[in-house]
């Protein structure tokens, strides 16, 4: 029997970005709300069945990318307004009857209570996922709605709507870690290159050097999105710990025999999915690479990170209280304070108990030691602007990730190593 509701759908998905009833002619494609609205209102009643769905939500997405940003905005705010009135009605009842339950009939009415609170907007975006790339539109959403969003924003409602989906969507058991080589499809090969966000791929030449042997790629994928990379992690297996970056990337160097490597050195991570912001894999990420690569390489017994420190110069130059009164210059010879005042940075300098810099709250967050501060470990010039070059190692032993990431969670407390902690008894000079 012909399916007249798929038929539309997919008529509807080959059109997207050109015009529809949402996004009529003018200077700009600008919204048209009424029939935005009665859309979303479908969407929230479950209107129609499934086939009926997959069409009115492909037209939706086909009108909102067709859209400038303050359509977008529009859109969105659509969405979270839809259905606010009904929603509060609907909850009131379920609220009281709540609180007037009690033993199983008080857990069966908190379930009825928290799908009532979720509310329209929450109904409108599940519907989504009736499309074959729903779940990349959603993400992509909700990097519209975080960008689009002032504090305290309706759009709010969208992006902690889906933030809420992405935590069940994206958890643990349902993400895929693969290895990227250089016979990875080309399309893959080439996000790769446009998502570095460490250390700039600046060819295939050099994302060749990346993938040798002696270097590993590593991504989770979603099942739903399976040639996008959600994180991905760059790693090179060496003799021993990397104090510099340069290095790493040039692409001269010879390979390393990986069988002899005894130290893997996690030199570039990088997040691709704005929509993604604050859900938490990135950490899981290098756990499983660890235990990937030890069961690969029995030899590697040492695993750092060689990080950047994005946010110490700025800090030291804002001359918040502890730190010195002058600033040296990156050219002076002046290595020795600096790489104190950096470590003073990553342990003390914080923001409500954690970390101010976020690579480290990251790292410190998973469970790793800051192990070392290296002076002039990146002389690009976005190394210099963002740290005077400065780059450290985090160190993740295996025997000890857990208990510092229970202590850092429970308590705020960092694992430091004797090293690092020398430099923080030099401390910062001060008037």
């Amino acid at each position: 029997m012909h399916d007249s509701g798929a038929h539309r759908t997919s008529r509807a998905l080959a059109w997207l970005g050109r015009r529809s009833r949402a996004a009529r002619s003018g200077p700009g494609p600008s919204l048209d709300r009424s029939w935005v609205r009665k859309r979303l209102a479908d969407c929230a009643a479950g209107a129609g069945g499934e086939a009926s769905a997959r069409s009115r939500v492909a037209e939706l997405a086909a009108a909102y990318r067709a859209l400038d940003d303050a359509g977008r905005r529009a859109f969105l705010e659509l969405v979270a307004e839809q259905g606010r009135d009904d929603d509060d009605r609907a909850t009131a009842p379920l609220a009281r009857a709540w609180l007037e339950a009690t033993g199983v009939e008080r857990q069966l009415a908190a379930t009825r209570l928290r799908a009532a609170l979720a509310g329209s907007p929450m109904r409108i975006l599940r519907e989504f996922n009736f499309l074959p790339e729903g779940v990349k539109f959603l993400v992509d959403l909700r990097a519209d709605a975080i960008r689009l969003s002032p504090v305290h924003d309706a759009l709010r409602v969208v992006s902690d709507g889906l933030y809420a989906l992405f935590q069940d969507w994206f958890a643990l058991g349902n993400l895929e870690l693969r290895r990227i080589t250089w016979q990875s499809p080309a399309a893959l090969l080439e996000r790769l290159m446009a998502y570095e966000a460490v250390h700039e791929i600046r060819s295939w030449l050099d994302l060749r050097h990346r993938l040798e042997s002696d270097r590993r790629c590593y991504a989770f994928f979603h099942p739903r999105m399976p040639q996008e990379p959600l994180v991905f992690v760059e790693v090179a297996l060496t003799p021993g710990i990397a104090t510099a970056v340069a290095p790493l990337l040039d692409e001269a160097a010879p390979a390393v025999d990986p069988r002899e490597a005894t130290t893997a050195v996690f030199y570039s991570i990088s997040s691709t999915q704005p929509g993604l912001r604050g859900v938490p894999f990135g950490g899981f990420l290098i756990k499983r690479v660890v235990a990937d690569l030890v069961a690969e390489y029995p030899r590697l017994s040492t695993f750092v990170t060689l990080s950047p420190v994005p946010g110490f110069r700025r800090w030291l130059e804002g001359h918040p209280e502890g730190a010195p009164a002058a600033t040296p210059a990156a050219g002076e010879d002046s290595g020795e304070a600096l790489t104190a005042l950096c470590a003073y940075y990553l342990v003390t300098a914080k923001r409500s108990g954690r970390p101010l810099d976020p690579v480290a709250r990251f790292h410190f967050s998973n469970g790793a030691r800051l192990d070392r501060v290296n002076w002039r470990a990146d002389a690009s010039p976005r190394g210099l602007a963002q740290s005077f070059g400065i780059m450290v190692n985090y160190r993740y032993e295996p025997a000890d990730i857990e208990d510092n990431h229970e202590a850092y969670s429970r308590d705020g407390r960092l694992a430091v190593s004797s090293g690092v902690r020398r430099l923080l008894r030099k401390g910062p000079e001060t008037d």
